[in-house]
């Protein structure tokens, strides 16, 4: 007879027992929320609710998205796609006229579970017009505050690794990190172009002890460092802002003014979890399709599939001003924020694991 513990599957979160030692989390995250959304009502922004049906989903290489069908009133079919970030819709307001806006957006992203992922997720955007991305790093600060005020968390505590959440960030550019941590001379593979050279970093991995494949390219050698090496370092004691990363690693951000081998991007880090990315955007409609070409091949080499461009958006892009906007997972803060464990431990109603 098999062990009955080994046959009993988990209560659904739906279970009264379950709901009962949820509830606290759910509403501390009810209640962060709220204190988000005053916060940015006092700076002005306005609040936006972008549909999450697009005709693109994003075009990003590594981005997996959930595909749907709409039907015309004659019956014809057409594409279409939960988006994986409300990105696309929110710089289309810019174009039209909006100066700062925020939205908690609920969007989609297939191939992603576990601990830190969930198919559908919360996702905090907002975007400053005229004004410089380092801005968002300070918007990031307070956010952490603000959570941890919320909740009533004075440390954030994920996997063994703590943060004070009122402590000042550190900010680190990603070549310094690269340094730091692995010992890597990043921006000596990348020329003042943009270009890449693989050898190279696959030398530099080699003499590190990083193991890697034969046929990885430069961005896949570039991921396995920031992942093994420098990601689990990130956000300790204090949490961190990594920034200034390559340009081919910033599809949607422009180039910085200072280094055209870097682009204005940053991400924030606390506990060694990846809380937010933010850009100095790019508005060049030109480029950007240059970039989205090149994404959506390097999808196509890798996993037979690739995503339409929203030549909506482009046009979009030509009419947008300056700009600066940040995405952040809402889930994950207020997993920091409460302690949770995972996060279908802070979603109201977590979608069904199908096997």
């Amino acid at each position: 007879m098999p062990n009955a513990a080994s046959t009993t599957k988990p209560s659904p979160w739906w279970h009264p027992k379950v709901h009962a030692d949820r509830r606290p989390l759910l509403l501390a995250r009810n209640r962060l929320q709220a204190a988000v959304r005053n916060r940015f009502a006092a700076l002005d922004f306005v609040e936006v609710d972008p549909a999450a049906l697009q005709v693109s989903p994003g075009n990003e290489t590594h981005l997996h998205a959930f595909v749907t069908e709409a039907l015309t009133t004659d019956g014809q079919p057409s594409p279409l796609y939960l988006h994986t970030s409300p990105e696309f819709a929110c710089k289309k307001l810019l174009a039209a006229g909006e100066v700062r806006i925020f939205s908690f957006a609920h969007v989609f992203r297939n191939r992603e579970r576990g601990p830190l992922h969930h198919p559908e997720f919360s996702m905090l955007e907002w975007y400053r017009v005229d004004e410089n991305y380092t801005t968002l790093m300070s918007d990031c600060e307070e956010l952490l505050k603000i959570a941890a005020e919320t909740c009533g968390a004075m440390r954030f505590c994920y996997r063994g690794i703590e943060m004070d959440p009122l402590a000042k960030p550190e900010r680190l550019t990603v070549a310094e990190a690269f340094d730091r941590f692995a010992g890597i001379n990043l921006l000596a593979t990348v020329s003042a172009d943009g270009m890449t050279d693989r050898d190279r970093l696959a030398q530099a991995l080699q003499c590190a002890g990083i193991r890697f494949a034969d046929d990885d390219t430069w961005s896949d050698l570039y991921s396995r460092v920031l992942v093994e090496k420098v990601e689990p370092n990130l956000g300790a004691e204090r949490a961190t802002i990594l920034y200034e990363y390559p340009i081919s690693e910033a599809a949607l951000a422009r180039p910085s003014p200072d280094d055209p081998r870097v682009a204005e991007r940053f991400e924030l880090y606390g506990c060694g979890v990846e809380l937010a990315n933010a850009f100095g955007e790019l508005t060049d409609a030109e480029e950007q399709r240059r970039r989205f070409d090149l994404e959506m091949a390097e999808k196509e080499r890798i996993y037979g599939q690739s995503y339409p461009i929203d030549e909506d958006f482009l046009q979009a892009v030509e009419n947008m001003p300056a700009a600066s906007g940040a995405a952040l997972g809402f889930d994950r803060l207020v997993m920091l924020a409460t302690g949770a464990r995972r996060i279908e431990q802070v979603i109201w109603t977590p979608v069904p694991e199908t096997r």
